[in-house]
């Protein structure tokens, strides 16, 4: 467990006791002696109130209701924050109802010169999404759609989800293993493994109108869950490893249910598997004059017969 990790969990068992010994902390986070003590003024020096008891049997105790020390920020950290704030404008992130007030009460915390550089630097900087012309229009709104927080406080909880989703065609209810929930091209995205069809899927957050946890009597273990999960990788048919420019054109355009997997810690290469349904037309005609919107770096691992031919006859056609 790293230093940080360790000092916030012992904070927080130290939070809820109203005494305790070093001898407690050693045995119940497994640490020396001399390492319990370190942590403990460090904590101390962090602003917890702590009292140290004289004796055979003494200890510590928290003076509960009492004022910490002032948090302190240096210029570099105030910008740091400041400019992170900024850049979340026209993202549709959760909890930002409360973003006019937020940015107050940072202010408030400033002194007149820092409060300038601020202001400055709101001038000067633009992200994407504002208007160059008016900064205070932006492209979307800052809230997201209603049903995020929800989702986002019930996998706090809980990964396997009963969705219910609408379209035009109507609604359908999914059960779901929630894999990650991330954000590309202005869309909130659910990457999830569907239990019932025993697959990798994603799911639109703005399509989504109810969410709940599964029952637990009713779900596959986690082992179970990879064991179908790895099962399902057989069905892959499409599989391309991307160069850097290949990246560069995947970030500009890609089918909504599409993503990557970088291969090296620069991201300067990565690897694409997919499935690609080879009896609908539309669909590998799209995919074909995708394939060719990427470019020449890429290495083709895996690829159906049907995307080849396609491919091949643009190609040839290109030289008549």
């Amino acid at each position: 467990m790293k230093k940080v990790e360790r000092i916030n969990i012992i904070m927080r068992y130290i939070n809820n006791r109203s005494h305790f010994t070093i001898s407690e902390i050693m045995q119940e986070f497994n640490i020396s002696r001399s390492t319990a003590i370190r942590d403990i003024r460090e904590i101390e020096s962090m602003g917890m109130p702590l009292v140290a008891e004289v004796g055979r049997d003494g200890g510590y105790f928290v003076m509960h209701n009492s004022i910490l020390a002032d948090v302190r920020f240096t210029d570099n950290e105030v910008k740091a924050l400041f400019i992170a704030f900024m850049a979340t404008r026209n993202q549709q992130l959760p909890y930002l109802k409360s973003r006019q007030s937020v940015a107050e009460k940072l202010l408030g915390l400033l002194s007149e010169n820092q409060q300038d550089d601020l202001v400055l630097l709101n001038q000067i900087l633009l992200f994407e999404g504002t208007n160059p012309y008016n900064p205070d229009l932006l492209d979307l709104s800052d809230l997201p759609h209603p049903m995020l927080e929800k989702l986002i406080q019930t996998i706090l909880l809980d990964r396997y989800l009963m969705i219910t989703m609408e379209d035009v065609v109507g609604k359908e209810t999914y059960i779901i293993y929630l894999l990650h929930l991330f954000r590309e091209k202005s869309v909130w995205l659910i990457e999830a493994f569907d239990l019932n069809e025993e697959k990798k899927k994603l799911f639109q957050v703005d399509q989504l109108i109810d969410v709940q946890s599964f029952p637990t009597k009713n779900r596959l273990s986690m082992k179970q869950m990879f064991e179908k999960m790895n099962t399902h990788e057989d069905g892959i048919n499409l599989v391309l490893e991307l160069g850097p420019k290949a990246i560069a054109q995947f970030k500009k355009y890609h089918p909504i249910k599409m993503t990557i997997s970088y291969t090296n810690p620069f991201q300067a290469t990565a690897i694409l598997k997919t499935f690609i349904n080879v009896e609908h037309p539309e669909e590998l005609s799209e995919m074909a004059s995708w394939l060719l919107f990427l470019g020449d770096d890429i290495k083709v691992r895996k690829m159906p017969n049907e995307v080849k031919v396609i491919i091949q006859n643009r190609l040839g056609n290109v030289f008549l």
